[in-house]
């Protein structure tokens, strides 16, 4: 059931009957359903829920856009209210753009958390980015000078922009543009909680090189490849999530 956060100002759904210790963030384009079946009652040997939330970020789901351009620090800003509702040292899980803003969250507050999850996320770049397609950049030159109209450059972005840029509109392009150029390399080195990278073995979006370099930089965080598993992690491989979530269970420090 849908249930409002942070004096109103996020939605999501709560599992389980005790105090959550599990925050899962969804990816971009998404919302809190994806943990679903992760976070859930899922039969033997997981027949009970675990007790956590799932938000939805703002401009997904029930919960409202932003007022302006946010980053990924604003959405980690807007999510510390909701960590005071939490009794115990919480597990934080992001999938995708919710892993972008797990990290940044991390790192700006530790002292809350008991350890990190993160699937399918892009934190690093291990090659240089693409340049657009020289038609792309032909018609937005063109567009700059007066010589096409707008319409012409939107076809264009709908044309050769990536499925989330082209699923979004508005400002949470400007959102989601703005958060493509972020770097996220001090905010992994100040990391010191234990971390989990969870992946599919077919994830083409943001392949499984990714997560083994990240495994480079963050030392002793653990691989686990989720074999035929695609992007969707929380929906493709809820099973294997969910195991790494529970082996957390046992690791809390208490109440606060």
């Amino acid at each position: 059931m849908l249930r409002a956060f942070a004096g109103g100002k996020l939605f999501g759904e709560s599992y389980g009957s005790g105090s959550p210790w599990v925050l899962a963030l969804h990816g971009w384009g998404r919302d809190h359903r994806d943990f679903n079946g992760v976070l859930g009652p899922r039969g033997f040997p997981y027949p009970d829920a675990v007790d956590a939330v799932a938000i939805d970020l703002p401009g997904f789901g029930a919960t409202p856009p932003p007022s302006s351009a946010w980053s990924t620090t604003d959405y980690a800003k807007c999510l510390e209210p909701l960590l005071e509702e939490m009794s115990e040292k919480i597990l934080l899980v992001g999938h995708s753009f919710g892993g972008r803003i797990a990290v940044r969250l991390a790192a700006r507050c530790p002292e809350h958390f008991r350890g990190l999850v993160i699937s399918g996320a892009p934190l690093i770049r291990i090659s240089k980015p693409t340049k657009p397609a020289f038609a792309y950049r032909t018609i937005k030159f063109l567009s700059s000078i007066g010589l096409l109209p707008e319409r012409s450059l939107e076809a264009a972005r709908m044309r050769y922009g990536s499925m989330d840029y082209r699923m979004a509109n508005g400002l949470m392009r400007t959102v989601l543009v703005g958060i493509l150029h972020e770097s996220y390399e001090d905010d992994l080195e100040a990391l010191s909680l234990p971390v989990d990278l969870v992946w599919g073995s077919d994830d083409r979006e943001v392949p499984v090189s990714i997560a083994m370099a990240l495994q480079g930089v963050l030392g002793s965080a653990t691989l686990t490849i989720c074999e035929g598993a695609g992007h969707l992690t929380p929906l493709e491989a809820p099973t294997c999530l969910r195991e790494i979530i529970e082996k957390h269970r046992s690791t809390t420090s208490g109440d606060r």
